[in-house]
């Protein structure tokens, strides 16, 4: 299971490169600029792909290799992973295809798998040496990333297939960041004020307000005042959390793992 999180952690950035080339369609700004939505974020936010690609494969060949090969934790991480990891390379070909539906299953599993990931890190009441760095941090800013990414995906695929108003979508996608915001605070509250996941949550949600902020779509000003609100709460949930649970996982310099 080691040898497989750390290939999918490889297969990640070259799949995302020849989606980028075209190799399996129009790249993902292509097929995005078709189905506008007031979910969808800013460009310039989506190369947080690359630091999370990055950070991922330091810790496929970390997870693999030295003590860790005998650390529990690791070890029951390392299916959810190596799943997460093999469901974000699925994602990408199927959304240069156009197969929304079922990019909207990928994602959310993909979301689900890294969610697992970061809550089992973060009930680790004795975390091994590196263990922050390497694993917890990729781990949590990729499951942040998704768990709105996959809203967003959601919102293109009601728009392609048209199964609500797309010249009014401000009802419905009103809806969308009430459940996106749900899932957030829920999930950062289940890891009592994860950091990382809240870092990639607000990046996209502020790059949500910036697209939104520029947008001729109806309902677009208030969508963007809605997402920098949501990051707001974010914020000031975590920092709660952090003052409730001192405790916890980092940032916490008294527990910092070497």
């Amino acid at each position: 299971m080691r040898l497989l999180v750390l290939l999918t952690a490889i297969a990640m950035p070259v799949v995302a490169w020849l989606s980028q080339t075209g190799a399996f369609g129009p790249d993902n700004a292509t097929v995005s600029a078709r189905y506008p939505t007031l979910l969808i974020a800013a460009g310039y936010a989506f190369s947080i792909w690359g630091l999370i690609f990055l950070l991922d494969l330091g810790y496929a060949v970390w997870q693999a290799t030295g003590a860790r090969r005998r650390d529990d934790t690791v070890a029951r991480i390392a299916p959810w992973a190596a799943l997460g990891f093999l469901l974000t390379c699925v994602w990408m070909p199927l959304f240069a295809q156009g197969w929304f539906w079922l990019c909207v299953l990928v994602i959310f599993a993909a979301a689900a798998c890294l969610i697992r990931c970061a809550v089992i890190l973060s009930d680790d009441g004795t975390p091994q040496a590196g263990q922050w760095q390497w694993a917890w941090l990729p781990l949590s800013l990729h499951a942040g990333w998704l768990s709105l990414a996959a809203f967003l995906n959601l919102a293109q695929a009601i728009v392609a297939y048209r199964l609500a108003d797309t010249a009014r979508q401000l009802p419905w996608s009103l809806l969308l960041y009430a459940l996106a915001a749900a899932l957030l605070l829920a999930v950062n509250r289940r890891m009592r004020g994860n950091v990382d996941y809240v870092i990639a949550a607000v990046w996209a949600l502020v790059a949500v307000y910036v697209q939104q902020s520029d947008s001729a779509m109806a309902g677009a000003a208030v969508a963007a005042w809605l997402a920098l609100a949501i990051a707001a709460v974010l914020v000031l949930q975590t920092v709660w959390l952090r003052r409730r649970f001192p405790g916890g996982w980092l940032p916490n310099p008294a527990r910092a793992p070497e």
